[in-house]
């Protein structure tokens, strides 16, 4: 399916979808623990639909509902199938921690991105922790015999904070306790903390020591009811359509949350979007004048494709940087959007972390590529909002892997597209 743009102003309130990462985690966390957990209005995407199927296959007891899903958990066992994670690099990541931890073998894959993204780092760290790993090439397919059996574990912190979430998850199902070592700095952190978060919310302790990570062993997750709040890394594309196209409130948004794609606001902000907040933490973007700067992307990867766009339309250069990891995402997400920015005229340089935009560039429309990547499709959806004619972008589908309803909730503030 194709999604056709074209230049539109924008006006109107929406929404944020539910976010990706914390229905992950809440789903993940009501199967570790015993008893039943209620998870309300979580994002129901075709990454999370992989997680609550895999914790179901692990033996979770799942019941699904219009707007939640009640999770009966703490007694998982291997799966007998092969757990199928689709596309979700986080589902196949935190789960194969998960699945170490039980007496016996399961065995994952997904589709042919995933199965191109690295797992080395996780599986060596698993291995080293005295899990059996059965992997050709370090990527998916692979499987894991468990238990754990170690105490300490030693990991890179600059490739995937997933995989530290991974371990961390785990760790309190061991009978010992675990120590997580990480030998170069950590990025993304937010969603470290975010996964720590969680942890305590089911009532087990991890401790941030000065180079990683100890979690003690023999505790037990506990059952909770989770309302999953807002996506800011969704959000990001609302916020950045009022910036480049018009003027969109954005509610659904808890300010205290620790997601760490809150930071797009404050470069809003400092880019010269008019950037209100209110008290509740809805904010509404309006249209501004635009002046570049350097951004640090490190602990917001994510948000790199539409800072990208948003860096077309400022004065002078702006420098993206600190997102080297995003190579191996589900595309490599540094080429695809100067690729797909470039096709419309933008003047922009990869780096080795990002990017350099020298701005404002005029865009046109033209043929875009997603590579399959959500994020990618969305940022070029935004991007042809200010471009002059057309612009067609392949696989519009990809983005219900994070959000579903984004091409009805632009049409309705008034962006001129459609599905063909």
């Amino acid at each position: 399916m194709k999604l056709i743009v074209s230049h539109s102003k924008l006006r109107g309130i929406a929404a944020a979808p539910p976010s990706k990462s914390h229905t992950h985690r809440a789903f993940i966390l009501a199967a570790l623990a015993e008893g039943t957990s209620v998870v309300s209005s979580p994002l129901f995407g075709e990454d999370t639909t992989a997680t609550l199927d895999a914790v179901e296959a692990l033996g979770a007891g799942v019941s699904r509902a219009k707007d939640s899903v009640i999770i009966s958990g703490g007694a998982l066992h291997p799966s007998v199938k092969i757990i199928d994670c689709k596309n979700s690099g986080t589902s196949i990541r935190i789960l194969a921690g998960t699945a170490a931890q039980l007496h016996g073998t399961t065995s994952f894959t997904g589709d042919a991105s995933l199965c191109s993204r690295p797992m080395k780092p996780l599986l060596d760290a698993l291995a080293e922790l005295g899990v059996a790993v059965s992997s050709q090439d370090g990527c998916a397919p692979f499987s894991v015999t468990g238990p754990v059996s170690g105490t300490a574990v030693h990991i890179r912190g600059d490739i995937s904070s997933q995989f530290i979430s991974a371990l961390l998850i785990g760790a309190p199902l061991s009978k010992n306790e675990l120590t997580v070592h990480l030998t170069t700095p950590l990025t993304s952190r937010p969603y470290v903390e975010m996964t720590i978060a969680a942890m305590e919310e089911h009532g087990v302790s991890v401790v941030t020591t000065d180079d990683g990570f100890f979690v003690p062993g023999n505790q037990n997750y506990l059952p909770a009811d989770v309302r999953v709040g807002g996506d800011y890394s969704s959000a990001a594309f609302l916020f950045a359509a009022g910036a480049l196209a018009g003027d969109v409130l954005v509610t659904n948004l808890d300010p205290r949350d620790p997601q760490g794609d809150k930071m797009f606001i404050d470069l809003l902000e400092k880019l010269g979007a008019g950037i209100t907040r209110s008290s509740l933490g809805d904010v509404r973007a309006v249209k501004g004048t635009l002046h570049g700067t350097d951004v640090n992307l490190a602990d917001a990867p994510d948000l790199f494709p539409i800072a990208a766009v948003l860096a077309t339309q400022c004065e002078g250069n702006t420098r993206l940087f600190g997102a080297a990891h995003l190579r191996f995402k589900e595309s490599d997400r540094i080429r695809s959007t100067a690729l797909f920015l470039r096709s419309m005229g933008a003047d922009i340089t990869e780096t080795d972390d990002g990017c350099i935009v020298n701005g404002p560039c005029t865009l046109s429309g033209a043929n875009v590529t997603t590579f399959g990547d959500h994020r990618i499709m969305m940022a070029a959806a935004i991007a042809g909002l200010v471009a002059k004619g057309e612009t067609v972008i392949d696989d519009a589908e990809c983005c219900a892997v994070s959000y579903p309803n984004f091409v009805a909730e632009m049409q309705a503030l008034g962006a001129q597209m459609r599905l063909v």
